[in-house]
């Protein structure tokens, strides 16, 4: 059924230029309605912009603002300035006259138009001018260039008097064709929308000059024909081409174009819900309609063509929201429409509840609104009160927000998944998003929540009670908690914590990077049984506002494309600890001179009880992780090694200390540490680090992309590790306090690749040798000393054929490159203590008079792992197949044979071959030399038995 006064313009029966001549005031009746409403909502001297904006693009002049050159493109469709605007505009230069041009001028700008929030129900006392500056299409670049410009100097000007204005420059020929620049609004949609953007032009929009929408003239069940429709109108001149422009109509809206619009909302929304809230859902409420969507701009037209001219229901903010009531109450929703009126109402921002505030028209229509929706007063107090929330409130509130986010979100993905949506906003932008809102509100072990994304101004509290409490449902245990005001430690019960957490500092950096604490917070502490002080509390807090400060950037593209990496890493050790009175020998710990604060003193104990690490990563999350026990410094810096980096970008670390007791010493010698092992990551290889923290010795193997831990509490175990087969060469660091014995310290820091280098010392009657291979592996055996050729010279044939087996495997071109040098060095000094340097000596030589008895080996690989040993003496074969059990007391008794003298010194393997258990591998030096040390071992207990006998 048509309403009374609804007007029908009909092609086919004829139109009438008093029809379309009506229809056009109608707008217009509304348009100034909707300016006067913005010229209530603005002070003197915004007003003052607004109403010149008009005249300063209508003419140039020395005196004006704005004012570039006389050529600059000046001139408005059909405008012609009142005599009490020329007036205005000379209070700002009194020289100015304004004379009628007669004729038929040029005038390039077609029409002036102000989009957004002035004149609707949500315009504030700080709202944008966002201005639409339409211009003829053929303005060559020169021109347009001096037409930005202008634009640039008038917001300017316009900052000037109060009023934040923003101008764009819109061709209507190439807008209507879907070319425009990628910002068009002073919040940048960018470019993912066209069609929406034009729905919320069409029913924002405020009309200052020049020409007016053609848009306006064609009847909404016309849409669909409006390009033959506008046509007609103009051919057939019920209209004249230089009274309108064109931007195109609202027939067909793409699919990507609601993702592109959420997208662009839900990103604004994780910083400012409540505004973006209401967008979001009508994008929703459009995209359910979707193929059949009927814009509110169709609405907006069909209601002035029906002649339903009430401006409260036509505000835009008014028509969003009766949309989306719709929508969800349709979807049986009421909780997410209590949502969106809040919404509306915090972004309306004028509380009902203080009766002494003027009452405008907002108000009056706010007050219906709330009437409506059945809201007493003291949800009106508590929606007023939102400057003043803080934590409880706010936890509530971002709970229901977080979920309105997240329902956007996987609704936008289904809609692309189902509608097979493509957009300039593609699956990258909604992947892109999708990690935002992980950065932002995804909860994890470790990560600090952040509760206030744009809800309430400020959290900070006056006055705070930090207290430390045993844990009732933990016997033994203690946590944290934190109250809002200043309260005695025999209080707190009857109060309810702000915030508790097991750990002080997962408490303080929640406080701090939620403004929970500012700068001007007073803290009443209680520190219970810990070794908190006032002094650590504050320098503690010191730092959390160095490593976070406040506000964080926003993220950008390019990093949420990457996995996110540590940014500034903040470690704090033994946080309400004083180590001296946790140690177990206090009397030894004050007076030593020893100051190492992993080894420290006779007792050698570790001052490093617990560290702290709060982590800034890259999407701006906050990490806290407490590492604590004997072993919490090396688990730390594995845990800190195996952190993902990005290619060549190291975290900054600062390492601070604050406990009583030695703090500055403890957090030097930790940050030395981290610098150091950083230092060896970033070069890209394999590393070995050897830590000595109190009775423990630690490795960490640092391999591109993996750090791994062990910990060796043994000598033994400790040796055994240096003397793994390594397939590539590997360097050993050694911390400056790493390894109590001297001796082989010195030899492993020794270490080349490409080398075989041997070490020994001798003492009494026994000697050490140590041999370091081409991989940085060692080998170790004590040996009695009879002399030290008898010493070195067996060693130095095996392995000069172990050597010659690697050559004879590989191809003549390697030689070079692979030849493997065997080098000898002493300790010295000789016999007991300590070595105290390594000297070089030359490699033992082979005298005349020093004849020596091959003994080679062949080992072979047997069922189930075992292997199977033939020996040759002198060419002569020994086999366990022959001799069993006995074998090395035949060959030993063979090797005694042939000595020309007595003498009870060792039997040595020559020559070693191990093909068949090393397929195609070479093998390194020291898998030789360990076979060599339980084959000669097993060949001197039968020399043992032969002699015994």
């Amino acid at each position: 059924m048509n309403h009374p006064h609804e007007i029908r313009p009909d092609l086919d029966q004829g139109i009438d230029r008093k029809v379309l001549a009506t229809l056009r005031a109608r707008f217009l009746h509304l348009n100034q309605a909707r300016l006067q409403r913005a010229m209530e909502g603005l002070s003197t001297r915004q007003q003052q912009v607004l109403l010149l904006l008009p005249l300063l693009f209508h003419v140039n002049h020395p005196l004006l603002p704005g004012y570039v050159s006389g050529s600059t493109p000046a001139g408005v469709s059909g405008y012609e300035p009142g005599s009490e605007l020329v007036a205005e505009a000379q209070r700002l230069a009194r020289s100015f006259t304004y004379k009628a041009q007669h004729g038929n001028p040029p005038r390039p700008i077609h029409g002036l138009f102000l989009m957004g929030s002035l004149g609707s129900l949500a315009q504030a006392e700080h709202s944008d001018m966002d201005v639409w500056v339409c211009h003829a299409p053929d303005l060559p670049e020169p021109l347009l260039e001096e037409l930005r410009r202008k634009c640039q100097l008038l917001e300017t000007w316009a900052a000037s008097l109060g009023a934040e204005a923003h101008f764009f420059l819109i061709d209507t020929q190439g807008f209507a064709q879907g070319q425009r620049d990628g910002q068009l609004g002073s919040d940048n949609c960018g470019t993912t929308q066209h069609y929406l953007l034009l729905d919320e032009f069409y029913r924002t929009t405020v009309w200052l000059a020049g020409r007016t929408p053609l848009w306006w003239l064609v009847p909404v069940y016309e849409e669909g024909n409006y390009q033959a429709y506008t046509q007609t109108l103009l051919a057939k001149r019920f209209i004249r081409s230089q009274d309108v422009l064109d931007l195109g109509n609202l027939a067909h809206i793409p699919p990507g174009e609601f993702i592109g619009a959420g997208l662009w909302q839900l990103f604004k929304g994780i910083d400012s819900p409540y505004k973006s809230l209401l967008k979001l859902l009508l994008t929703e409420a459009y995209a359910s309609e979707y193929p059949g969507v009927r814009c509110l701009s169709l609405d907006y037209k069909q209601a002035v063509f029906a002649n339903q001219l009430d401006l409260d229901e036509l505000d835009p903010y008014v028509m969003v929201y009766r949309r989306i009531e719709r929508y969800l109450l349709q979807r049986g929703e009421p909780v997410r429409l209590e949502r969106v009126r809040r919404s509306l109402y915090l972004k309306v921002n004028k509380k009902l509840s203080d009766q002494n505030r003027s009452n405008g028209w907002q108000r009056r229509l706010l007050q219906r609104l709330a009437d409506e929706w059945g809201w007493d007063e003291r949800q009106l107090a508590i929606l007023d009160s939102r400057s003043q929330w803080k934590v409880q409130q706010v936890a509530v509130e971002r709970r229901e927000l977080v979920a309105e986010l997240n329902h956007s979100y996987r609704f936008l993905g289904q809609f692309a998944r189902t509608r097979n949506a493509s957009s300039r906003a593609d699956q990258r932008e909604l992947n892109v998003l999708g990690r935002r809102l992980y950065a932002a509100f995804e909860r994890r072990a470790g990560k600090v929540e952040v509760i206030n994304p744009g809800i309430a101004p400020d959290l900070a509290e006056d006055t705070l009670t930090l207290v430390q409490l045993p844990n009732r449902k933990e016997p033994g245990n203690y946590h944290w908690e934190l109250y809002s005001g200043n309260l005695n430690s025999h209080d707190v019960e009857y109060f309810n914590p702000i915030k508790r957490c097991r750990e002080l500092l997962e408490l303080l950096a929640w406080a701090h990077r939620n403004g929970v604490i500012d700068s001007g917070t007073r803290l009443a502490l209680h520190p219970g049984v810990s070794d908190l002080s006032e002094f650590e509390l504050v320098n503690l807090l010191g730092c959390l506002q160095q490593c976070i400060p406040l506000p964080l950037p926003t993220v950008s593209e390019v990093r949420l494309l990457q996995p996110s990496v540590a940014e500034e890493v903040l470690l704090l050790v033994n946080v309400a600890i004083d180590p001296l009175r946790h140690h177990r020998d206090l009397n030894i710990l004050m007076t030593t001179e020893r100051t190492d604060s992993l080894s420290y003193a006779g007792v050698r104990e570790n001052l490093v009880l617990t560290l702290d690490q709060v982590t800034l990563n890259s999407w701006n999350e906050v990490l806290v992780q407490r590492f604590d026990g004997e072993h919490a410094l090396v688990r730390c810096l594995r845990d800190f090694l195996n952190s993902p980096v990005a290619h060549g970008h190291r975290p900054r670390v600062r390492v601070h200390c604050f406990c009583p007791s030695r703090a500055q010493a403890i957090s030097q010698r930790v940050e030395e540490i981290f610098d150091t092992v950083q230092l060896l990551q970033a070069q890209g290889l394999q590393h070995r680090y050897l830590l000595q923290v109190a009775q423990h010795t630690h490795v960490l193997e640092l391999q591109p992309g993996h750090v791994s831990l062990s910990t060796l509490a043994e000598q033994d175990a400790l040796l055994a590790y240096l003397g793994e087969e390594r397939s590539v060469y590997s360097p050993l660091y050694l911390d400056a306090n790493a390894l109590q014995d001297n001796d082989l310290r010195l030899v492993l820091e020794q270490g080349r690749p490409a080398c075989i280098q041997v070490f020994y010392r001798l003492q009494d009657e026994w000697a050490e040798l140590y041999v370091l291979d081409e991989c940085n592996a060692l080998w170790q055996q004590r040996l009695p000393l009879h002399d030290e050729a008898r010493l070195l010279l067996p060693l130095q044939r095996f392995l000069r054929s172990v050597v010659m087996r690697r050559e004879a495997r590989l191809p003549l071109d390697d030689l070079g490159q692979a030849a493997l040098d065997i080098q000898y060095a002493q300790l010295l000094p000789g016999g007991p203590g300590k070595a105290r340097s390594i000297e070089p000596r030359v490699a033992p030589q082979e005298g005349s008079d020093q004849p020596y008895y091959e003994v080679q080996a062949i080992i072979q690989a047997g069922v189930g792992g075992a292997a199977h040993v033939t020996l040759y003496c002198d060419q002569q074969e020994f086999s366990e197949l022959e001799h069993g059990p006995q074998l090395y007391a035949v060959v030993a008794r063979q090797i005694i044979g042939q000595r020309r003298g007595a003498g009870k010194y060792r039997c040595y393997i020559t020559d070693l071959d191990l093909s068949e258990l090393l397929d195609d591998r070479l093998g390194a030096t020291q898998v030789y030399l360990s076979y060599k040390r339980v084959l000669e071992q097993a060949l001197n207990e039968g020399l043992e038995q032969v002699l015994c006998q």
